[in-house]
């Protein structure tokens, strides 16, 4: 009996001493590595992975976009339903073929939206502003118009 009680404690105190061995799943701001984005966005942006590999053939991902003030989006789509959270700033956004400003609602701080595979939208960024997108892998744009794509310009 004695035993088995000292191996029970043994095993919960390895817990708490011993870190497990895999990615970090908890972030306090401080925490989040900025890099690059991707070149297949605008330049300007700043991403942060916090789960998954957002351009792996399928699984979950949970990135950070750090976008500054006036930072442009133009109407595009996605494959997969992107989830979207405003974390600081002002996100707007528009939906169809052509960037309208005009035509955009704002999205502050604390909001949440999703839209689903094949929704032509556009966005941009008032005030330098924080998004958090999850969903499905991969993560990709399909630029409406082929001359607003990133990778053509280089």
């Amino acid at each position: 009996m004695k035993l088995a009680f000292l191996v029970v404690a043994l095993s919960v105190a390895a817990l708490f001493i011993a870190p497990p061995s895999q990615a970090q799943n908890a972030f306090t701001p401080d925490q989040v590595k900025w890099g690059p984005a991707p070149p297949f966005i605008p330049s300007g942006a700043q991403l942060a992975v916090l789960e998954g590999n957002p351009m792996a053939d399928s699984g979950d991902f949970t990135i950070r976009l750090k976008l500054p003030d006036g930072y442009k989006i133009p109407p595009h789509t996605h494959p997969t339903r992107e989830n979207v959270t405003v974390i600081s700033g002002t996100l707007k956004v528009g939906m169809g073929d052509t960037f309208d400003a005009g035509k955009m609602m704002s999205f502050g701080t604390g909001s949440f939206a999703y839209l689903d595979p094949s929704m032509h939208h556009y966005a941009a960024a008032s005030g330098a502003t924080i998004i958090q997108i999850h969903g499905q892998s991969p993560v990709k744009f399909n630029w409406i118009n082929p001359a607003d794509d990133p990778m053509s310009k280089k």
